[in-house]
């Protein structure tokens, strides 16, 4: 027989004391739900079960206690630290969940220029870390749009990926080594060292879990000279997606390694670019960083490319500079978009998959078409290319639609998740991912045994073996 709200309750304060169990009704409410459904807090109008508690754990110990007791009494218990989750990961899925909150960790342990990696608890923000680290002339390499607000174990959890990846990689290249709690309480650590082979890369077990198969206390990453001095911004306009992506193909596959590649088209090149592009207008930019001769050469090499390209007509670099700059979304972007959609009732959603470079072009076309005439009240479907690599590319569906004719917590069910399954059935059919760094979430959960075929016989094994009583984030890449 499974708890009852307060037994669960009594069970945690008994175990970490009242005063690191929050039972406030308005803040377990708001919990309920992340950004995926987050017309739900704008809105102040909650469908999901609410959690028993919000638990804010203080050390690595303590998750241990308080997942043993959890596997022990099945409660289902959500992982979290930074809460900037987008794809419905942090949702509660079923009543009287425990979340346990890992942001009191925040203490920074080291930063050793020597060995160029630093090592932290899981509710450091990724700007406190990159704060530090640029005092010492280094950074993280590690800038997603959330850096001003996202801490590192929720970042590793997901698999994320920021927006310098082209040269520094995403998460899963840039940790080092990590602390993570199973279940059963087991505290499992893996060292830090450049590389092994003794056997598989079992790092990979705990980056991009979603807090489904345990709980990360403590990540260690790489650093890297930050020169900050030697950036260098290309950017040209040009009328053809098609040529953008050929474009990009070819830098990659030239061995170029910039820091940012993107191609936008012409919708979303409205929202970043209209000062200096017309409305049917792609937009292709580049940045390139690190010592100031890689830089130099990088850049030179990317400017001969794309100088073969007649349709692309260049731009001055200082438009490209001004948008770099703005790029990172803090909370007061966050206050002010909420404010916006309140207001105006029109919502901004974004997509990410990827694929090769043989298909991407036409996932891009398909989904899009198929959006623009499927869904009503868009108003703008657009996308941009923003990470690529020698054998493809992302792709980064960005749409605007009006909510009409519905109360804000069917707003998921009407536009949200009929757009979402469109893309996914596009990108399937073509062999791509259907998710790319936001995490497959319960968002995008009901295609997981597609998006992993055959293979998913190992994922399934993975839970089975590590979460055999199927208390960790229920519903989160595994479908309720």
């Amino acid at each position: 027989m499974s708890l009852s709200r307060e037994a669960i309750v009594e069970g945690l304060q008994h175990i970490v004391g009242p005063e690191h169990v929050v039972t406030d009704e308005q803040v377990l409410v708001q919990s309920s739900v992340d950004n995926f459904r987050k017309l739900q807090n704008i809105f102040d109008v909650h469908t999901m079960p609410v959690p028993a508690a919000v638990v804010m754990v203080q050390s690595t110990e303590m998750a241990a206690e308080l997942l043993r007791w959890a596997d022990e009494q099945g409660v289902n218990v959500i992982p979290r630290t930074g809460a900037t989750a987008t794809e419905g990961g942090l949702e509660s899925a079923v009543p009287d969940s425990v979340i346990l909150d890992g942001s009191p960790m925040d203490r920074i342990i080291d930063v050793d220029a020597c060995n160029m990696q630093a090592t932290v608890q899981c509710g450091v923000p990724l700007q406190a870390l990159e704060d530090r680290a640029r005092e010492l002339g280094l950074t993280t390499g590690h800038s997603p749009q959330s850096k001003p607000v996202a801490h590192l174990g929720g970042l590793v959890a997901t698999r994320s990926i920021g927006q310098f990846s082209t040269l520094y990689g995403g998460i899963e290249d840039m940790v080092v080594g990590l602390e993570a709690v199973f279940p059963n309480g087991q505290i499992c650590r893996i060292k830090n060292v450049p590389r092994r082979a003794a056997g598989p890369d079992i790092r990979h077990v705990v980056i991009g879990n979603e807090g489904a198969l345990c709980f990360i206390t403590e990540v260690t990453v790489k650093l890297f000279p930050y020169f900050p001095e030697s950036n260098r911004f290309l950017g040209w306009t040009l009328k053809s997606m098609t040529t953008g992506f050929e474009a990009l193909r070819e830098v990659m596959v030239s061995g170029f390694k910039p820091s940012v590649a993107r191609l936008y088209d012409p919708g979303d090149a409205g929202l970043h670019f209209s000062h200096f592009a017309a409305d049917d207008d792609c937009v292709l930019l580049f940045m390139a960083e690190g010592p100031p001769g890689i830089s130099r050469a990088t850049a030179d090499g990317i400017q001969a490319i794309v100088d073969t390209y007649p349709e692309c007509t260049q731009v001055d670099s200082a438009y490209i500079e001004t948008w770099f700059n703005d790029l990172c979304w803090g909370p007061d972007k966050i206050i002010a978009e909420d404010e916006r959609i309140r207001q105006t009732r029109n919502v901004n959603r974004t997509t990410e998959i990827s694929a090769d470079w043989s298909s991407i072009g036409e996932i891009y076309a398909a989904a899009r078409d198929r959006i623009v005439a499927e869904i009503p009240d868009i108003t703008m479907m657009g996308g941009h290319s923003s990470h690529s690599y020698i054998n493809g590319t992302n792709m980064y569906f960005n749409y605007f639609f009006n909510v009409v004719g519905v109360g804000p917590e069917e707003e998921t069910t009407k536009y949200y998740l009929p757009i979402i399954s469109i893309i996914c059935e596009e990108t399937l059919k073509r062999g791509g991912s259907i998710v790319h760094h936001h995490g497959m979430g319960k968002a995008r959960a009901p295609w997981v045994k597609d998006e992993y075929g055959s293979s998913y016989y190992m994922l399934e094994t993975l839970k089975q073996a590590f979460d055999p009583s199927g208390i960790m984030n229920k519903g989160t890449i595994f479908p309720i």
